[in-house]
C-alpha cells in the first residue's frame, strides 16, 4: 500500500470535514446522502473500463476511492469505525475465501477455489445470521444484475431452467400475459407483467452466459450512436428531428443501419 498517499487523502479529508474550518457541503453529507455519488462514481469507473480510456480511468478510480474514504470518515466521527478496520476487513475476508492460495499445502492442491469461495461466503453469511438460499443480495443492486443473482443463486439449489429454449418459451408465455393486460390499461397489473418480462429476460441472458446490464448498456450505445445518425442525415437539409415526420425519421433510421452494415 503506498502508506503516505493513503495518509494524505485522509488527512484531506478530515480537513473537509472539519466543523470549524472545513467544507459546508462535506461537513452536512451523510451515509444516505453520499451513497447515490458513490454508485454513480462506479458507474463512470464502468464507463471508462468500456470505452478503454485508460487515461480517464486513475481519475474515475480515485474519485471512488474517495466515497470509500468519506464514509470510513463519517463512521469515525460516530465512533463506528475507521478507514483501518475497512482494509483490516477486506484483507482478511480475502485471505478467508482463498484458502488454496493463503492457506494449507493440502488446501492449495485441492483445486476447489469455486467451491471454498462459496462456502466461505455462506459461513458469512450464516454469521451475519442472513438465512436463506437468496440471504445477502443487496436490494439496491441495479435489477437486471439482481434478477441475475437471484436465479443464480437459486439454480445452485436446483430451481431453474433446462436450458435457453425453456426461458423462451416463457417470455412468450409472459409477453402473451402483458399483451393481454393492455386493454385494461391497469398501471400497477401493466408494471407486474412488464416487470416478469424484464426478470425472464435476466435468466435468458444467465442462460447464455451473457451479462445482461452489458447486453442493455450496447443496446443503449447502439441506440444513441443511430440516432445520432438521424440528427446528422436531417442537418444536411437544414432541420432537427423536431421538425421531420415520424416516417421521414424512420427512412433515416433504416439509411443508417444499412450503412453500418455495409
Amino acid at each position: 500500500m503506498p502508506v503516505p498517499e493513503i495518509a494524505r487523502l485522509l488527512e484531506i479529508m478530515a480537513q473537509l470535514r472539519d466543523p470549524a474550518h472545513g467544507c459546508p457541503w462535506d461537513r452536512a453529507q451523510s451515509f444516505a446522502s453520499i451513497a447515490p455519488f458513490t454508485i454513480e462514481e462506479a458507474y463512470e469507473v464502468a464507463d471508462a473500463i468500456a470505452r478503454e480510456d485508460f487515461l480517464a480511468l486513475p481519475d474515475e478510480l480515485g474519485d471512488l476511492l474517495f466515497q470509500v474514504v468519506f464514509y470510513a470518515r463519517i463512521a469515525e466521527e460516530q465512533g463506528r469505525f475507521d478507514f483501518a478496520d475497512i482494509v483490516r476487513g477486506i484483507c482478511d475476508k480475502m485471505v478467508r475465501r482463498h484458502p488454496h492460495v493463503f492457506g494449507a499445502e493440502a488446501e492449495r492442491a485441492a483445486g476447489q477455489h469455486m467451491a471454498a469461495w462459496e462456502a466461505a461466503k455462506a459461513e458469512e453469511r450464516r454469521a451475519r445470521e442472513e438465512h436463506g438460499v437468496l440471504a445477502g443480495i443487496p436490494v439496491g443492486m441495479p435489477a437486471l444484475m439482481r434478477a441475475e443473482k437471484l436465479t443464480k443463486r437459486a439454480a445452485r439449489v436446483g430451481f431453474d431452467w433446462p436450458d435457453a429454449a425453456h426461458v423462451l418459451d416463457k417470455l412468450e408465455e409472459e409477453i402473451a400475459e402483458l399483451r393481454a393486460e393492455l386493454s385494461g390499461a391497469d398501471p400497477a397489473r401493466l408494471a407486474d407483467e412488464l416487470g416478469d418480462m424484464f426478470f425472464v429476460m435476466a435468466n435468458l441472458a444467465r442462460k447464455l452466459e451473457l451479462d445482461a446490464e452489458a447486453c442493455l448498456r450496447g443496446a443503449n450505445e447502439k441506440f444513441a450512436r443511430r440516432f445520432g445518425g438521424v440528427e446528422r442525415m436531417l442537418a444536411q437539409g437544414g432541420r432537427a428531428p423536431a421538425d421531420a415526420s415520424l416516417e421521414e425519421m424512420e427512412a433515416c433510421w433504416a439509411a443508417v443501419k444499412r450503412a453500418e452494415r455495409a
